[in-house]
């Protein structure tokens, strides 16, 4: 309890409450309704915005398709149906439909009639950030739409409308759903379209939801009948659109939680000392992991391991697919083919680097592989000459002063507690090249 007699909820919810900030009803709703039509300038100024966004996402600029979004006047019919739902006007909703489905059809040809005359028609990475929706995606969509409606109906209106149009980025899936189309790619289109329909959906929703927070007064009608008409239409409508969206945003969930899994699997998993995963990739219909490792070489039995424990991961019944060595090489090469010029050069920096680093770590194994080996000969070497108590191998490379030819062989130590006779010296010597796989081996005796 404080001072004033109120109780600490009471305190915190004075806080939070909108209500004493709300607009006029009335010049509110007069606001979004003549945000809704899309006729004369209004028009121009989205044919103009489209434009910009798809040269911003043609020459991969952020700031183009961030001044593009600005301008936009895209999100005007979405905020009316939410609008139109929350207090039952269906001629407000009808209106609303209508615009936004000229709204975007206009977008999607001017983006294809863009992308069919301009001589730039590579991918860029902003056209293909558009094209698979995310879990962020449709909490952007929410928050979004929530901070819209809320900034329309209050006093305080800022700068919130600009932020929301940039935010959840309307203009960039239309106009890769165009550049789809002019390139003939449906997987680009329906992906994009796909990405549009969801932030459509979740700003309309979060307008309904903040509409009814504010207690925005329902329409009433004379005729009881037409009431009860405009309900079941709206509710049909509401339905209808929700479904979808609902099945698509779990299906956005699981691949959400499924991508966090593998890149858990992968952290966990595949970290090793002087292995670096460059990439990696999940095909969900031939239920497969595919990383890309460059640097020292990840073992076989160590693959092994990893496979066993995709299913702690959730992910049982993947398979997972190392691609190293002389094969990542290549799939780098093979990859580069198919991409733009910049990422191109990139790729071609990366190949020599990897070879590179496979040189390196090549000379290392072969530097540590004699130190290891000496180790495992020396508790083999007493059957084979029990007069030999320490043996060294190493590699040699060999430099002559009359010629510029350079010898490499393998020389081993021998520490004797007595001399060797010719055929001790000819057997061990034997025995150590063909234990260590040496081409040439050259044996030195020391008591």
């Amino acid at each position: 309890m404080t001072q004033d007699g109120r109780t600490l909820w009471q305190v915190v919810k004075g806080y939070f409450n909108a209500l004493p900030d709300k607009e006029s009803e009335a010049e509110t709703i007069s606001q979004i309704s003549s945000g809704v039509r899309f006729h004369g300038s209004n028009l121009w100024v989205l044919i103009f915005a489209i434009f910009i966004a798809s040269l911003g996402l043609n020459l991969n600029s952020t700031a183009v398709i961030i001044g593009a979004m600005l301008i936009s006047p895209l999100m005007g019919p979405i905020i009316g149906m939410g609008l139109s739902v929350g207090i039952n006007d269906f001629e407000l909703l009808k209106r609303s439909i209508k615009n936004y489905l000229v709204a975007t059809v206009i977008s999607v040809i001017t983006a294809t009639i863009y992308f069919v005359i301009t001589p730039l028609n590579e991918a860029q990475s902003e056209l293909l950030a558009r094209t698979s929706p995310s879990l962020y995606d449709v909490l952007v969509a929410i928050f979004g739409g929530a901070a819209g409606i809320l900034a329309i109906a209050t006093k305080a209106k800022g700068n919130v409308i600009p932020g929301v149009a940039i935010a959840t980025a309307l203009m960039p899936p239309l106009c890769t759903a165009g550049y789809g189309l002019a390139v003939g790619d449906f997987s680009f289109f329906f992906g994009a379209f796909y990405l549009y329909f969801i932030n459509t959906v979740f700003i309309a929703l979060s307008t309904f939801v903040g509409v009814r927070m504010l207690r925005f007064k329902r329409k009433t009608f004379a005729d009881t009948r037409r009431l009860k008409k405009a309900k079941k239409y709206i509710i049909v409508i509401t339905i209808t659109t929700m479904l979808p969206a609902i099945y698509m945003t779990i299906q956005i969930i699981r691949m959400s939680v499924r991508d966090s899994n593998t890149q858990q699997f992968i952290k966990n998993e595949l970290t090793f000392k002087g292995t670096q995963i460059l990439s990696h990739s999940r095909n969900d219909d031939k239920k497969t992991i595919r990383v890309v490792a460059i640097g020292k070489s990840i073992e076989k039995n160590a693959i092994d391991k990893a496979n066993l424990k995709l299913e702690n991961y959730h992910l049982s019944g993947y398979r997972l697919n190392v691609i190293q060595g002389y094969q990542s090489d290549s799939l780098l090469l093979l990859e580069g083919q198919t991409m733009p010029q910049a990422s191109k050069a990139i790729q071609q920096q990366l190949i020599e680097q990897t070879a590179q680093l496979n040189t390196v770590s090549k000379q290392l194994q072969e530097y540590t592989a004699y130190e290891n080996l000496g180790k495992e000969i020396s508790q083999e070497v007493k059957a084979v000459c029990p007069k030999v108590r320490r043996i060294s191998l190493s590699q040699v490379s060999e430099a002559r002063t009359d010629t510029s030819t350079t010898l490499r062989y393998t020389i081993a130590v021998a520490g004797c507690n007595n001399p060797l006779s010719g055929a001790e010296r000819t057997q061990l010597q034997r025995w150590l090249k063909a234990r260590s796989k040496a081409d040439s081996l050259r044996l030195i005796t020391t008591q």
